[in-house]
């Protein structure tokens, strides 16, 4: 069998050994994680030595990670059942002599072994900070574009113009303008078109988001909001967007909340996607737990959850697992 493949999901790598000798050597099929290629290699002395190291290319070469990562050895069979797990490690990887980890096991036959990239920053070649792909603030906006968003920016900020009062549920009050808000959200165009409290008072009530969400909001329909505020403030605004049928928000929040699944938001991320009816998020969220065999690191957690969810909730989701994620 060829075992030389690494499957991927968000920000993790998991490469399935099948058949591994007591003297042997391994290294995996290229696999892309952030802007680069990746290969993992194992071979087997006294003890056994896992590297993580990027793929020779351009992109290695002219902008060389630093990559903050986990590992981790597990074997499902025999006796040796007991995962291994190395340190949290941070290193600037341009070679697969660059990293080296020792792990003082007789793991050989089959097993797996699992990398998490906690970060991946491009260390600069000429000096200077480095910079984290994640959040990536995407392409370059044009010129145009640019002035067009530092109008709306003014607009937001001064309240130029502001036709309409949003109050929160903190007591704090926005301005904004109907015409934004109308061509952002057929909710909001509706409440403004017939004849509703808000278009006779020009004043809504947003009673179930903060001060700083409402902002992020606005923001966000203004085409102003910075990347850190989007992440900051994603839940709410994923509401938000539900709730006012923001589409694009609405899908911008599921590719968000994908990037970043890992062992201690899964299950918030699992209730989220089912209550918002994200399908991307809720396979992702169930590849990760059962594909890739993470459910065994959420145990008491997901006690925690089954008691806690709601049970039409628990229903639909043990049917569609069922449906699904059948035994091979």
């Amino acid at each position: 069998m060829v075992d030389s493949k690494v499957e991927t999901i968000s920000r993790l790598a998991q490469w399935r050994i099948e058949n591994f000798g007591p003297c042997s050597y391994k290294k995996s099929d290229p696999f892309k994680v952030g802007i680069w290629n990746w290969h993992l290699s194992v071979e087997k002395n006294r003890y056994l030595y896992v590297r993580l190291f990027p793929e020779s290319s351009r992109a290695s070469k002219e902008q060389p990670p630093i990559a903050k990562f986990v590992l981790r050895v597990s074997c499902n069979t025999g006796n040796n059942r007991r995962p291994y797990i190395s340190p949290i490690h941070e290193r600037l990887l341009r070679t697969c002599d660059d990293f080296v980890w020792p792990v003082e096991s007789n793991f050989q036959g089959r097993f797996i072994i699992d990398v998490e990239f906690l970060d991946l920053k491009i260390c600069p070649l000429n000096g200077g900070e480095s910079c984290s792909i994640w959040p990536s603030d995407g392409a370059m906006q044009s010129l145009s574009t640019q002035s067009t968003l530092r109008c709306l920016s003014r607009m937001l900020d001064e309240g130029i113009h502001a036709d309409v009062t949003i109050n929160t549920a903190e007591g704090g009050t926005l301005r904004a303008h109907k015409a934004i808000l109308s061509a952002s959200s057929p909710v909001f165009q509706s409440m403004f078109h017939h004849d509703l409290k808000e278009k006779e008072s020009s004043t809504i009530y947003i009673g179930d988001m903060s001060l700083e969400s409402c902002v992020a909001l606005l923001s966000y329909l203004y085409g102003t909001i910075k990347q850190e505020d989007f992440w900051r403030h994603r839940l709410s605004l994923l509401g938000a967007a539900n709730k006012y049928d923001i589409a694009a928000l609405k899908d911008a929040c599921e590719e968000s909340l994908l990037v970043d699944i890992n062992s201690g938001n899964v299950l918030e991320r699992l209730q989220e996607a089912w209550l918002y009816q994200l399908d991307k998020l809720k396979k992702g969220c169930l590849t990760y737990l059962f594909d890739f065999g993470k459910i065994y690191d959420v145990k008491e957690e997901i006690n925690n959850f089954f008691r806690q969810a709601d049970r039409e909730l628990m229903l639909e989701m043990f049917q569609e697992v069922l449906t699904v994620w059948k035994p091979v």
